[in-house]
């Protein structure tokens, strides 16, 4: 299991990333303990960590709430690695995050400034920003508000693109923050779509590494080659090899194995010690790599 963390403006607050879901929809806080250990499990068995205040549950993240070091509460490099473990160890039991249903729909959990909010960032993406980008191929998706930092997360599909998303995440980013004020920070998550009939036939995509593959390539690679109007895919898994697609300025140009080569395989093998070479599938100048032989 592979959990990212974000530290955030709150030197008290950090974020943790379970690359799952967390909530069916919405969010809940927890700052008293006894009603965190009645409602959810995975609230208790972080409670049972010394120095954690607050605890807030959204659909894809945990938000930690610590005692302050002049409180005489721990620091982060003492509490991280609690968190992480407590994190895994409940996803590893099956437990619920929630017991029993919720008492909330989707919009139930947020006040009524929040709300309003909400309303006003799905208003937004489907009338301003989703019709575009359906149109280059493209599509994105309102998922969760975190009021705490002022946070949106939408998940978008970028696959179709003719431009690179890093780019198309940014326009999208500034125009929230410019018509709601309250943004401050957009986070976008991969749209999982359906299985399709190619998906079935590569197993290595629907495995940990694939996903740590994916991460690392959205937040770190494809972000440093967007200058250059580049981007990278993971095309499949097989064994102890990684197939990459890369595409816009990337596709024919001449320093494409320089990048492959000297940068996007030191990361990922860096990321997934698995993994031992990073093959290049784009057709630069008619394809020759053996790996089209099975497609």
């Amino acid at each position: 299991m592979f959990i990212q963390t974000l530290p955030l403006a709150d030197e008290n607050k950090m974020q943790f990333l379970p690359g799952r879901q967390v909530m069916p929809a919405g969010s809940i806080s927890f700052e008293d303990e006894k009603i965190a250990r009645e409602k959810s499990p995975l609230a208790a068995r972080l409670f049972d960590i010394p120095g954690v205040r607050a605890i807030d549950l959204g659909e894809d993240q945990v938000t930690i709430t610590k005692i302050p070091t002049e409180e005489k509460g721990s620091l982060w490099i003492q509490l991280k690695p609690m968190v992480l473990a407590a994190i895994m160890d409940h996803y590893m039991t099956g437990m619920p995050v929630i017991n029993g249903p919720l008492e909330a729909d989707e919009e139930g959990s947020y006040s009524p400034e929040e709300l309003e909010i909400v309303k006003s960032v799905k208003e937004l993406v489907e009338e301003r920003i989703r019709p575009p980008l359906l149109e280059d191929g493209g599509d994105v998706a309102f998922k969760s508000y975190d009021p705490s930092e002022g946070t949106i997360v939408l998940s978008m599909d970028s696959s179709g693109l003719s431009t690179p998303a890093f780019g198309t995440q940014i326009k999208i980013e500034n125009t929230l923050k410019h018509f709601v004020p309250e943004i401050h920070r957009v986070r976008f998550e991969r749209m999982e779509p359906e299985v399709t009939a190619d998906e079935e036939d590569r197993p290595g995509l629907r495995t940990d590494d694939a996903q740590t593959i994916r991460i690392l390539l959205e937040t770190r690679i494809n972000p440093a080659i967007a200058a250059h109007g580049g981007y990278i895919t993971l095309i499949d898994i097989q064994e102890e090899v990684a197939y990459v697609e890369m595409a816009g300025g990337c596709q024919g140009c001449g320093m494409a194995d320089a990048t492959l080569k000297q940068g996007v395989e030191v990361e990922i093998t860096k990321a997934v010690p698995a993994i031992e070479r990073v093959l290049d599938v784009t057709d630069h100048a008619g394809g020759t790599n053996p790996y089209y032989a099975g497609y």
